[in-house]
């Protein structure tokens, strides 16, 4: 029985340290970035989804991710952000993932996603 609870505990922690490990950006400060244009914000919902609607100048990751180091500003400490779905997607990581392998230091996830960008009426931008 200990051991399933070291296990268990084990993982838990494992979890959250992962979950840590991109911090969140709620849809408002998304909405001031991209306003902005202040970082690089990475769709990572695949180009169907990206062509219907996006955050406002946002890659398709889909697109870029084979030349995504030559997307990224030169700058590691600029913000990256990444999204996808919603609260209990994982894809954003491949994108944080492969900036943050790339050197990047200031990579984010919006978690609330796109359902959640469009929930709090926020207004999308249609693929080319």
């Amino acid at each position: 029985m200990k051991k399933l609870f070291t296990l268990l505990a084990a993982a838990l922690i494992a979890t959250v340290a992962n979950a840590a490990e991109f911090p969140d950006v709620s849809v408002t400060e998304v909405k001031t970035i991209a306003e902005a244009k202040s970082a690089v914000i990475l769709d990572v919902n695949g180009t169907e989804s990206y062509q219907k609607g996006h955050v406002p100048g946002a890659l398709d990751y889909v697109a870029v991710k084979s030349k995504l180091a030559s997307v990224l500003p030169k700058d590691k400490s600029a913000l990256i952000v990444a999204y996808c779905g919603g609260p209990k997607c994982k894809a954003y990581q491949s994108a944080a993932n492969a900036a943050a392998k790339l050197g990047y230091t200031n990579v984010k996830h919006m978690s609330a996603g796109i359902s959640g960008w469009e929930r709090a009426g926020q207004k999308t931008e249609k693929g080319s």
